[in-house]
Parts: C-alpha cells; structure tokens; sequence
C-alpha cells in the first residue's frame, strides 16, 4: 500500500501505457535526446531539475524533487552525481522490467549522464507519467481519467 495515497493497493501497470510500448523494450534510445528538445536542454543546463523529477515519481512520491534535486546537485558538484543517478536507472529498469542497455547502469550514467536522464525522463513520459508535475499531481491526473491505478507497476521483489 502506498502510504501517500492509501487508495492505491497494488499499483500495476495501466495496459493503455503498455499498449504502444512492449515490456522489456526501451520507448527511445540513449542517444534520442533531441526527440525531447526541450528536456535535453533543461538536462544540459541543470541535470539537478530533471534529475528530481524523475527521482520523486520512481520513489512514489516518498523523495520530494527539491530533496531529490539538492542531493543530486551536491553529489555532482564533487563528480559524485552519476552515482545518485544511476540507482535511479536501475530502479526504472526494474519497474518497466527494461533491459539494462546498452551497458551497466553505472557506466551509461559516469560516462554518458545527461543523456541517461533525458532517456530515463523520456521513458516516464513514454508510459504514461508527466514527471514535470510530479507524483501527486499524476496520481489526480489518473483518477480524472478514470485509471484506477498509476501507469507504474508494483515491485516483484519479494521476501
């Protein structure tokens, strides 16, 4: 159960975002970032922005994106970030069940950061998310159009 929102038992993946998008498969390629221009920018200019975004719709809202944006910017500013970011990779990969391509995570983002974020950002927008109003906002979005649960898939680790 979701604590921020008790009336989303077991969030699983909406088959209207499944539809154009098989599962295990990226929407676009790493390299794709000027399918998006506006994004690839604002990831250029402040990675941090993007970054939070992403970060508080992957944590379901339990990471704000100012929080999740301040501990990005820190760590990047000692050359650290790609190692808050590439946990974030993983963790999208294991919600949409994607491949980790075209390399390990960890190396996509220390060597090609800007560009796995503008992916990552693409691929939440892709299925179903708007991460630039953020969880909360998504989650009334989903409800006005009658899905009866976000277009993100509940973990499948279990104990």
């Amino acid at each position: 159960m979701d604590p921020k929102n008790p009336e989303i038992e077991d969030p699983k993946l909406a088959p209207a975002a499944l539809a154009s998008y098989p599962e295990g498969q990226w929407s676009t390629g790493l390299y794709d970032c000027w399918d998006d221009r506006s994004t690839c920018l604002v990831t250029c200019c402040c990675p941090c922005i993007t970054m939070g975004q992403i970060v508080e719709i992957v944590d379901k809202g339990t990471t704000s994106r100012r929080r999740a944006s301040r501990i990005y910017c820190s760590l990047n500013a000692i050359g650290w970030g790609w190692r808050y970011a590439f946990t974030y990779r993983s963790k999208l990969r294991q919600l949409f069940s994607l491949p980790e391509a075209p390399c390990a995570d960890f190396l996509v983002h220390s060597c090609c950061c800007v560009c796995a974020i503008s992916q990552e950002y693409r691929e939440l927008k892709n299925r179903g998310v708007n991460p630039s109003i953020g969880w909360e906002a998504n989650v009334e979005k989903w409800k006005r159009e009658g899905i009866q649960v976000p277009p993100i898939p509940a973990s499948t680790m279990t104990r």
